[in-house]
Formats: structure tokens, C-alpha cells, sequence
């Protein structure tokens, strides 16, 4: 990298500069060409260009496009937020006349965004900010910037939009450029991302490629992705081509999206399109979209008039470019695919934000990757990645310190009293503000994101302990009890979540009602519980002791008030006597050890009673197999690791999904519903390292400086390896089983210590470098 990219400019020299429109935007919109000419004298020693945008934006010098970064500068709360990229020009750059050109598009700024595809979110006015710093080699320092000299034009993108896609007209002329707008807007002042960025991460060749009808052919791929397709032999100058995305066929083997329209509480039906067009110029040009992207695995061309090339399409794979560094295998080839689709799942939802899903919301959900995040961290090195995000939970926190349901939020509802807010102050969702930190600090030894976050996560208990206070739910009459104050069940919370349900479905809008006037206590005081108690843990490592001894004393009294309410300790019963609720109560530590086992075992009636499935929730599905195992329930755990039918994991495989699925019935025969890209039912994979293989890290452990290797053999396995990454160094263990005899290897990285937990053997501590034993 060179020199002048070190630092980005302070102050910048360079102005905002903004196209021309009209003041009555149509709802397409073009990307917008920015221009601007810089003289240099003499040969170039050095060069750095830095840039941002509100919108997205590519730049190119004399031709050659800069960087390999896709949709920078990436989504932020960017009237808090906004990063910037700077790259090495010096080869591209010549004595004389040089051209630089911006490619400006709504982006996430001011594109169509969630499920109700709002427009305009973050402003109305699109804008680019680029400053070349560049040194030539008599010594002379010289400074080019986005000011008054530059000119705008609509270009040959004449519709780009992040959701819906991209238009493409390579025969229409540019028109004549008009110079830019200046200081329109008042963004703040640009730092880096912590995260890597987006960019093209892989490509994909068609697995099939099948004619539906004359002119139009329905394309494979045969994995569910994040992104876009390359498309070459456009036909002959003006023809058209259309490109349609999405994750489903229909009976008669055509695209669907219909699955994934948003029906609203209010009756609006809001359908989603991922569409792409291109008309050919000279025919010769290769179609490739920068400035939108789409989760699918089936697009259907349509190609009038003319054949269509398999070869000519390809699937372009598009997210943030995060570091592989866990991989699991076993003797079961169903496993190792369920694992694979756990890594896709979230390789589609990881553009830029931890999306829910890469189709119809795109939204950072913080339930989602409250849940996931402990096995995102397993797949890849997600530091950067997540701690980006949590700049954004902290941009969006409300003044009371409730959060937004999503960030980066752009419905802005923390400067607006929309209704939707309370979704925010949700258990389990906002208690992301504790959980995410706290698993970048257990992964990554990251005690600098602790510090960054205590305010925001303080604040975030504080507001669940006041809520807890000062609202009981309706159902409660008469004078509180002083135990009272610590049940958070007064405010809106989402619950569990998709329970597997039986009987006949009801609409939206009833659907909301229950919702909101179901009592959700249980589920929140176990929640207030558990981040009152984390934040204590959290103040131990930060050295703030009174804080730790405050926050353990309120977590107990938090604990016993749960006790009074919603756990029978004679019977060994929760008060709602789910699956999920024993799994939560376990998994939290609510309940006393010596009446753990009787919860376990009641766990496991209902198992037995639902025909061996599962009929945990959200929240809850990551931390079932786990309790189970853990509670002496391992035989059931694979039971239901390796179960058909709905609901399973495998059985969305059965299905043929190639990610984990919203529901559990995402597919049922030719009709799909919710999303089919959606990571939080995948967060039980990280089951398959800590338990299968018995990889784990050691209490009170920090980057994997301590762990232990206690492996779980069962379900008919022979053998189970798994791989990981962590900042300690590379870190394996691998076992085979034949008959009553079990060989475990383990490699022990330097600085690292470990130890050997095998059944029917005493703890035996493991060296650094690579130790073979057995049982």
C-alpha cells in the first residue's frame, strides 16, 4: 500500500459534490457519472485516492476501474456513521491530462430498504466525496479533490436499486454533462471500517440450464447465494435481455418470488422482485451489476428472438470477505451437509451487515445475530465484521437505551415515535447489545470491544430493569409483589418465535394482536437474567469490581423472582412447560443443579411426546442439543440432530435446500414460504464442534487460550474432525470409533493449553503440537 494511503485526509480539501435531478424523484432512478480532470505535471511517484459516498459508488481512473470492493462504502447510520476507502493509483496515473469518473447509485442511502422497500431513508440527495493525494518525482506534494469543476450525467445504468436490481442500456448515448452540485449535504466526517469489504468472493458455473418457453430459459445454480450474474452474448445491438433472481420453482418449474412478498398487519401486499435488464450496445459488452445485489439460486433469462448460451451466465458470490476458519467432517454425509449449509447460510446474509435474509428485508436484525453469532464465529473470523455492526446497535440506541430491531436502522425510528419501536426493547433481540460483544470477547480475547460497548450494553440492562419496574403486564392486578420489579414481562417482547405450531394458520393481523397482548415474562426475565449476568462477567474483565458486584446481586434477585413466577421447584417445571422454556432455563442457569436433571428429564418428555422432533422456537433451537447432551440426553440429541420430517434440520435438505430455511416447512411439495436463506435455525451447528468432535473452549477462557477436548461419539459415527482458526493458532481434533475403542488426535497450538476429557479416563493435559491417545 502506499504511503499516502496510511491516513485519510484531516481535514479533506475535497468538497461534497451531488448530480443534478429533479426535485420530484421517480421511484427508478440511474446511477450518475461524476467526472472530473486532473493536469499533472510531470511523472507520478506516489498516489493514494480516497473516497465515500451517501448512495454506492465505483471509481474509476483513465478507465480502469479501482479496487475490487463492492457497494462502498457499505450501509451505516450515515447521518452518524460513514467509512471511507483509499487505494494505491501511482499505475494509473500518467503525466497530463487524467480522467476520474464516479459511478454514484442509491445504495442502502437512498434505495428501496426492508420488507416495505422504503425509499429516501437516510436523505433525499445523493452525493460523492474523493480527494487524490499524489506526489511527483521532483518532490512536489499535490492535492485533487470533488469540487465545482467536476461534471455530472446520467449513465448507461439507467436503473440501479440494491433490492429490486439493475438496468443496464448499453446503446443509449450519454448525454451532455452539467457541472456537479456543491455542499448539499453535511455528512459526518469519514474513518475507516473496521470490516473487511464486500467483494466478489466466487464464481459459479450453471448446473442446469432448462428451456421453460420460447425465449426463455430457467438457469440453476444449484446453490443458494448472495449476489449477482455475469452475462455475455447480449444478441445484436438493442436486444434485450431480462434476468429474474430467486430461490424457488414453482410446479410447473418456473421462478417464484411469491413467497416472499410482505403482507402487512395494515392488508398492504408489497411484492418482491429481483430484477435485472440489459440492452445490448454493440453486442460485444459483458453485463455485470455493481449496484445492486440478490439472494437466489434460479434465474430465469428471458431472451427474445434468440438461443441462450449456458456458458454465457455465471453466478458472481458477493459478501463481506471474511476469513474461513472452521471446518468440521464426519462419517455422516449428511452432517458435513448440513455444516455446508450453515456456512452458506450465513455467507449469504454477511453483505456488509448480518442480514436476516438476502431477499426481501436485508435487514440486520439483532435477534438473528444474537442467535447466530456464536457459530458465525466457529465459520469465520467475524471480529471486524460484528464490531462494524455493533458501531451501528450503538448509533441506533434510544435515549432510554432501548434499541432498534435492526441496525443499521433505516426506518430512523430512534428519532420518531413509530410503533414499531417497541420491537427494539424486545428480550432477545436487544440483548444483543451484551451477547454479540460478549462473544467477539470469549472468540477473540477482544477486551477492547468490552470497553467500546459498556455504556451501550449498561444501558441497554438499565432500560430492561427499568421496563421491569415500572410495567407489569395487564394480566396483573392488585398491589406488586416485591419480587415484581425484577419480571420483565409489562413491554412488548417477540417471545420464543416460531414454535412449530399446530392447527389452522391465522392472518397477519391477528397474528400481531396475540403477539402484543401475549404475556412474554418468562421469556424476558429469563433474558434480563442472563445479559444482568453477562454485564457483571463483563465488568470482572473491565476491572470495574463495584459494577460487578452490583450487577451479580441484581442478576440474583433477577433469578429468584424467576423462581417465584415461572418455575415450580417442587415438580422440577417451568410455568409454560415448553421445550424452549426448559432449554432456555437450563441453558441460562436459572435453575437450581440439583433440579436440573428432573427439567432435563421433563425436556425429554415432551420430545417423546412430539414423536422425537423438536418444537423449539428462535431463541431456543441453538442451545437444544447442547442442553441435551450436557443434561445426559446425548442419545436423544443425535436423535434429533440426524431426525426427518418436519420440523429438522435434515429435512430442509430432504427438501433440497441448499441454507437453513425461515420455517421449518419452507418448502412444502412446489409451495415455498418465508425465506429460504435464513441463518438462525443453523446457530445448533456450532453442536457439531463443541459436542460431535468436543471442542470446546474452557470456562472463563479468552481466544482460545484454554480448551478442552471431550468428544461425544454417537448417531452410528465412525469419525468426526473438526479445524479451527482462533488468534491462539490452529487448533484440530479428529476421533475414530471402532467398536468400544475411540482414538482422538488433537493439535495444541503454541501458548495454547488443553486438556483431554475421554469417557472412562482421567483428565490428561495435552503439549503443544499434535497428541495422539485412546480410550
Amino acid at each position: 500500500m502506499s504511503s499516502l494511503t496510511r491516513h485519510l485526509p484531516d481535514p479533506w480539501v475535497a468538497a461534497w459534490i451531488s448530480p443534478v435531478e429533479s426535485e420530484e424523484l421517480p421511484d427508478d432512478r440511474p446511477a450518475y457519472l461524476l467526472t472530473g480532470i486532473v493536469t499533472i505535471d510531470g511523472p507520478v511517484a506516489d498516489a493514494s485516492l480516497h473516497a465515500t459516498a451517501l448512495g454506492v459508488y465505483e471509481v474509476f481512473v483513465n478507465g480502469t476501474r479501482v479496487g475490487d470492493e463492492e457497494l462502498s462504502p457499505g450501509s451505516t447510520n450515515y447521518d452518524e456513521t460513514l467509512y471511507a476507502q483509499s487505494h494505491d493509483v501511482t499505475s494509473l496515473l500518467r503525466s497530463g491530462e487524467n480522467r476520474i469518473d464516479i459511478v454514484l447509485s442509491d445504495g442502502w442511502y437512498r434505495g428501496r430498504t426492508g420488507s416495505e422497500q422504503r425509499q429516501n431513508s437516510w436523505g433525499t440527495v445523493t452525493a460523492a466525496l474523493a480527494q487524490l493525494d499524489y506526489s511527483t518525482s521532483d518532490g512536489r506534494t499535490q492535492v485533487f479533490g470533488t469540487d465545482g469543476t467536476w461534471t455530472c450525467r446520467p449513465s448507461q445504468i439507467v436503473r440501479a436499486d440494491l433490492m429490486t436490481g439493475q438496468t443496464t442500456d448499453f446503446s443509449v448515448p450519454l448525454p451532455a454533462a452539467l457541472p456537479v452540485r456543491i455542499g448539499l449535504v453535511c455528512p459526518p466526517a469519514p474513518t475507516r471500517s473496521p470490516a473487511p469489504p464486500v467483494r466478489r468472493v466466487e464464481e459459479l458455473a450453471p448446473v442446469s440450464a432448462t428451456p421453460l418457453a420460447e425465449g426463455v430459459t430457467i438457469v440453476d445454480f444449484g446453490q443458494n447465494i448472495a449476489g449477482w450474474a455475469r452475462l455475455t452474448g447480449l444478441g445484436a445491438p438493442g436486444s434485450q435481455t431480462v434476468l429474474e433472481f430467486g430461490e424457488h420453482l414453482d410446479a410447473a418449474g418456473d421462478l417464484t418470488t411469491a413467497h416472499l412478498d410482505t403482507h402487512t398487519p395494515q392488508g398492504e401486499h408489497i411484492p418482491c422482485h429481483q430484477i435485472d435488464r440489459v440492452i445490448a450496445g454493440t453486442g460485444e459488452e459483458v453485463f455485470e451489476p455493481h449496484h445492486t445485489v440478490h439472494g437466489f439460486r434460479y434465474v430465469r433469462v428471458t431472451h427474445p428472438g434468440r438461443a441462450f448460451d449456458p456458458g454465457s451466465i455465471t453466478a458472481i458470490v458477493v459478501h463481506t470477505d471474511l476469513r474461513r476458519t472452521g471446518w468440521f467432517g464426519s462419517s455422516d454425509d449428511r452432517l458435513n451437509r448440513l455444516h455446508e449449509a450453515a456456512v452458506w447460510t450465513f455467507r449469504g446474509n454477511a453483505v456488509d451487515v448480518p442480514t436476516d435474509c438476502p431477499t426481501r428485508e436485508r435487514l440486520g436484525w439483532t435477534g438473528d445475530f444474537q442467535v447466530f453469532a456464536p457459530t458465525a464465529a466457529l465459520l469465520f473470523d467475524i471480529d471486524g465484521f460484528a464490531r462494524k455492526w455493533l458501531q451501528a446497535v450503538r448509533d441506533d440506541q434510544y435515549d432510554d437505551g432501548s434499541l432498534a430491531m435492526y441496525s443499521p436502522d433505516p426506518g430512523r425510528m430512534k428519532l420518531s415515535d413509530h410503533p414499531a419501536r417497541v420491537g427494539g426493547g424486545s428480550a432477545g433481540w436487544g440483548d444483543a447489545a451484551v451477547a454479540v460483544p460478549w462473544t467477539l470477547y470469549r472468540h477473540y480475547a477482544d477486551r477492547d470491544i468490552l470497553e467500546t460497548s459498556w455504556p451501550s450494553m449498561r444501558a441497554w440492562v438499565e432500560f430492561a430493569l427499568r421496563t421491569a419496574r415500572e410495567r407489569r403486564h395487564p394480566s396483573r392486578t392488585g398491589t406488586p409483589a416485591p419480587h415484581e420489579q425484577y419480571l420483565w414481562d409489562g413491554s412488548f417482547h417477540f417471545g420464543e418465535w416460531l414454535e412449530p405450531k399446530t392447527g389452522p394458520s391465522v392472518d397477519v393481523a391477528e397474528a400481531f394482536r396475540a403477539l402484543l397482548a401475549a404475556d412474554q415474562g418468562e421469556v424476558g426475565t429469563a433474558y434480563l437474567f442472563r445479559s444482568t449476568g453477562l454485564l457483571a462477567d463483563i465488568a470482572d474483565v473491565l476491572g470495574r469490581e463495584d459494577d460487578a458486584a452490583h450487577y451479580r446481586a441484581v442478576a440474583q434477585r433477577v433469578r429468584a423472582a424467576w423462581h417465584t413466577d415461572y418455575f415450580d421447584g417442587h415438580r422440577g417445571r417451568t410455568a409454560s412447560d415448553t421445550q424452549a422454556s426448559y432449554v432456555r432455563a437450563i441453558d441460562f442457569g436459572l435453575i437450581p443443579d440439583r433440579l436440573v436433571p428432573r427439567a432435563a428429564d421433563r425436556l425429554a418428555e415432551l420430545i417423546a411426546q412430539a414423536d422425537d422432533h423438536l418444537a423449539t422456537g428462535f431463541l431456543s433451537t441453538g442451545s437444544l442439543l447442547p442442553v441435551l447432551a450436557d443434561t445426559g440426553h446425548a442419545d436423544l440429541a443425535y436423535t434429533l440432530l440426524t431426525q426427518t420430517g418436519v420440523p429438522s434440520w435434515l429435512e430442509m435438505l430432504e427438501r433440497g435446500g441448499t441454507t437453513f430455511w425461515e420455517n421449518w416447512d419452507g418448502v412444502d411439495g412446489a409451495v415455498a414460504s418465508g425465506s429460504l436463506n435464513h441463518y438462525s435455525k443453523g446457530a445448533a451447528m456450532r453442536f457439531l464442534y463443541s459436542h460431535v468432535v468436543g471442542l470446546r473452549q474452557a470456562p472463563g477462557s479468552a481466544g482460545w487460550r484454554e480448551f478442552v477436548v471431550t468428544p461425544l461419539p454417537g448417531g452410528g459415527l465412525t469419525h468426526a474432525s473438526a479445524t479451527l482458526h482462533t488468534v491462539q493458532g490452529v487448533i484440530g481434533a479428529a476421533w475414530t470409533r471402532s467398536g468400544n475403542d475411540l482414538t482422538v488426535t488433537v493439535t495444541v497450538p503454541e501458548g495454547a493449553s488443553a486438556t483431554a476429557l475421554l469417557p472412562g479416563a482421567p483428565p490428561k493435559p495435552l503439549p503443544p503440537g499434535t497428541t495422539t491417545i485412546s480410550s
